[in-house]
């Protein structure tokens, strides 16, 4: 089927995790885009030439009859969970909607992104994912639906409740039904299926179950993320401890799932595996296993962080005092910037002499004071000449790296200590007219609670120093 000549691709939920994925994979495409969002300005960073972008909401029938005009497929990837209200009500609702008006402007096929489970007592989370799936079966548009378990890939909130908790707590207590089986999918496997499923052939609804090749508990994935970070976690099952005292103990260590903690950790009690196998005789993708998954998560991770421009990246609010502005993926962010009245050669010239700088007498015993730090730390800890080849120790002056360089706009320099984790130091000059601004941006990426406790620890000490550093070449520059 040749979607093009056939018709728009509706996409829905593009600015939530799986959509924003899905937006990017199909913009290399050739298939004409409609987005559907109540936020357009959240993608135009993101939008290609041939995508189109419109206003609505899947609760404003008008706004649905306008966008769904000349639609052949359209991707229904949105939920309330976390929201005002019933989830589940709005979602029934929402579904109702959007279904009555795909039939009614002649949409040709839905695809929809449901979740796994069959048992007896589904959780209110899933139950309600399945009722969104009914709905839309029943609407009389042919429907593909897709049931996952746990989508593991950065920014997953999934995937992030596992990291959060693996990274903060070396001891967890866990209650019995986080041993329950699922059946963990990478998100380049969830993209594989939707994008597929383009090219399906459909005259009537369909359930297909996926999951990745192997069978994994909330714990395991936990035990597995720790092994390939290199972190030991101890983890004592208990027998008394509720979903809903759970999701209270979860809020506390990851605040950002206060209001979908309780929901996601009740769906945990049920079995997420795949027992029908017609998804995997009618595609030709062949999942990722548990731990192939976490590793392509993070792969991705640094990847994208490679090619962040923390010029563009982070508001200028962050920056008028220099603080932390975001997070990226376990990395902490703190940035900065100054102005300087001359062209970014000079600027750049002295930024390539940083390591040099470190040695300025103006905030030596700075630098001295943190490295003797990290030498107490190594000699309590460490064993004598114990190095990972893969990291890089700051302990003795001039003993960072640097990571990339482009010609009069940036510098990154890579750092590590064993252990605690990776850290960057990065600048940034943009030019304008004979003035130049410079963004000094310092990530670090904690292993484990030692790593973020070194951080939050000695978070001043280097932060001088690295304010120093930005002030010195400037400073250098002007002279």
């Amino acid at each position: 089927m040749n979607t093009k000549d056939k018709g728009r691709v509706l996409i829905t939920g593009a600015t939530g995790y799986v959509g924003g994925n899905l937006l990017k994979e199909l913009e290399k495409t050739n298939h004409p885009l409609r987005c559907l969002t109540r936020h357009p300005e959240y993608l135009l960073h993101r939008k290609a030439s041939a995508t189109e972008f419109v206003k609505g909401d899947v609760f404003d029938l008008k706004s649905l009859h306008a966008t769904m005009s000349g639609v052949h497929t359209a991707y229904y990837l949105i939920h309330s969970l976390g929201g005002k209200g019933s989830y589940e009500q709005l979602d029934r609702k929402a579904a109702h909607n959007f279904g009555k008006t795909a039939l009614e402007r002649g949409v040709k096929k839905i695809i929809y992104l449901g979740g796994l489970g069959r048992e007896p007592g589904l959780s209110r989370h899933l139950s309600s994912r399945q009722e969104v799936g009914a709905i839309l079966r029943e609407s009389g548009v042919p429907t593909i639906e897709f049931r996952a378990s746990i989508i593991i890939g950065s920014g997953s909130l999934s995937f992030e409740m596992v990291r959060s908790l693996v990274q903060k707590l070396p001891i967890m207590t866990t209650p019995r039904w986080v041993r329950m089986l699922a059946q963990p999918i990478a998100i380049e496997d969830v993209l594989g299926y939707l994008l597929a499923a383009l090219d399906l052939d459909l005259k009537e609804s369909v359930v297909y179950e996926i999951g990745g090749s192997d069978k994994v508990s909330y714990e395991g994935i936990m035990r597995e993320y720790a092994q390939i970070r290199g972190v030991k976690r101890l983890i004592i099952p208990v027998p008394v401890l509720s979903p809903w005292l759970s999701s209270l103990w979860l809020a506390l260590v990851t605040p950002l799932f206060f209001k979908v903690g309780r929901e996601l950790i009740e769906g945990i009690r049920n079995q997420t595996i795949v027992r029908d196998e017609k998804a995997s005789e009618t595609f030709a993708i062949r999942p990722l296993s548990t731990r192939m998954a976490i590793e392509q998560a993070l792969e991705n991770e640094n990847r994208e962080f490679a090619a962040t421009r923390w010029s563009n990246a982070l508001p200028s609010s962050t920056l008028k005092r220099g603080r932390i502005g975001v997070k990226f993926g376990t990395r902490i962010v703190y940035s900065s910037e100054i102005r300087a009245d001359c062209p970014p050669a000079e600027i750049f010239r002295h930024i390539q002499c940083i390591k040099d700088r470190y040695s300025s007498k103006s905030y030596s015993w700075l630098w001295n004071l943190s490295g003797f730090i990290d030498r107490l730390r190594q000699f309590f800890i460490l064993k004598k000449n114990q190095r990972d080849s893969r990291y890089l120790y700051p302990v003795s002056r001039g003993s960072c790296c640097e990571e990339a360089v482009e010609l009069n706009r940036l510098v990154r320099l890579c750092a590590g200590i064993k252990k605690l984790g990776r850290s960057w130091l990065q600048f940034e000059i943009k030019s304008d007219n004979s003035a130049s601004t410079l963004r000094q941006t310092v990530i670090f990426d904690p292993v484990g609670l030692e790593g973020l406790l070194y951080w939050h620890l000695f978070y001043p000490f280097h932060i001088v120093i690295f304010n120093k550093i930005l002030k010195s070449a400037v400073h250098s520059s002007k002279g």
